[in-house]
């Protein structure tokens, strides 16, 4: 595996944070079944009895429910329009897309019962981790080719896209940042931004992490990185604006710390946008895919999740610049688009991913010092 590729980099970053954090439930036995199961108490397409059988049953439903799903996060756009041309007899309801995954669980907690309840979620692992109560099990036809290390072993979750936490730059204006020492520079004066707060943004949150480990520290403490933020905003650098394709399109973002997918996106709003993954420790990241456990729509709800995890969609999530979970199985069979797979930005050699309990240390952290460092 190269490290431009990194998938197996990201996949064992990953399985640190699911080895410490990950719940004791043991789930359902994904073999058996028939097609008479009922699609709420259902673990794998096998209990359907096949995927025609699945179909079927979420066409008789006709609804799907989704939540947090932002068209141009990821490719998102031309999935969910990919499977809404699959399955024109399932209507696709959009809600709150730029929902955070904490938001989530609460709409699932608020609609507990009623058919606008989400039947499916796309989490941060932190999120997954801490909510395993709402999720019904569910293995996809595909999971054998799924790293265990990006996967809870039961079907609760399940890794699907993920990258690195990156630099995105203007390149008309500045030359490639080869450290974060670079940002602090006169040249970089009120140009640089995160996406987002990061107490409640995960890739802001994310950026702070990388900024952590690139200054010498370590997950169990974001000090350093917040330390970091702080000797920006008073340099005079630090840009305080939401980021969004507008703004760079416009300039107004010219230099973005955002996952690398996301920045990869930029290139369509600014031609000269350009994406730098920093040498040394690099920050790591998987969004997981689950069925919600009270699903108004729960044929559709596994429907989708096979559908995410088909060879059409992990190609979907690659020409998004995201790392699919399925990329290695796709190269092995001839299946993955090679060209995008060999376009993604290198990846660095070793990955660091916070656990649950990092995550909430330093969340606590950020809530207590951040608003100070940056004013």
């Amino acid at each position: 595996m190269s490290t431009r590729r990194g998938i197996a980099a990201l996949a064992a970053a990953a399985s640190i944070t699911l080895l410490l954090g990950a719940c004791s439930s043991g789930g359902a036995d994904a073999s058996g079944g028939d097609a008479s199961t009922d699609a709420a108490t259902a673990t794998s397409l096998a209990d359907f009895g096949s995927l025609a059988d699945l179909e079927a049953a979420a066409k008789a439903e006709g609804q799907l429910n989704v939540i947090a799903l932002p068209r141009d996060w990821a490719n998102y756009g031309a999935v969910l329009d990919a499977f809404a041309a699959k399955y024109p007899e399932i209507t696709i309801n959009e809600a709150s897309p730029d929902a955070s995954s904490a938001e989530e669980i609460q709409a699932a907690e608020t609609n507990k019962g009623l058919d606008t309840a989400p039947d499916v979620f796309d989490l941060g692992l932190t999120v997954a981790l801490e909510n395993t109560d709402t999720f019904a099990p569910y293995k996809v036809e595909n999971w054998d080719s799924i790293p265990d290390e990006l996967k809870e072993e039961s079907g609760l979750f399940t890794g699907d896209y993920g990258g690195y936490m990156s630099i995105g730059y203007d390149s008309s204006k500045f030359d490639a940042p080869e450290s974060l020492e670079d940002l602090l520079g006169s040249d970089f004066k009120g140009s640089v931004a995160i996406n987002g707060d990061p107490t409640q943004a995960g890739a802001a949150f994310a950026a702070v992490g990388l900024a952590t480990v690139q200054n010498g520290g370590d997950l169990d403490d974001f000090g350093p990185g917040i330390e970091f933020f702080k000797e920006l905003n008073a340099a005079g650098n630090m840009l305080k604006l939401d980021v969004t394709s507008a703004t760079v399109a416009s300039g107004e973002t010219p230099v973005v710390f955002d996952w690398d997918y996301l920045n990869v996106a930029h290139t369509a709003d600014n031609p000269d946008w350009k994406v730098k993954i920093l040498p040394g420790t690099g920050y790591a990241g998987y969004y997981n895919q689950a069925v919600n456990a009270d699903a108004p729509h729960p044929a559709a709800a596994r429907l989708w999740q096979e559908f995410l995890y088909s060879d059409e969609a992990q190609n979907l999530w690659l020409a998004g610049g995201a790392r699919p979970v399925l990329a290695d199985a796709m190269e092995e069979a001839g299946t993955i688009d090679a060209d995008l797979f060999e376009a993604l930005p290198e990846a660095p050699s070793e990955v660091v991913v916070p656990t649950s309990d990092q995550s909430a240390a330093a969340g606590e952290l950020l809530g207590s010092e951040w608003a100070a460092a940056v004013g």
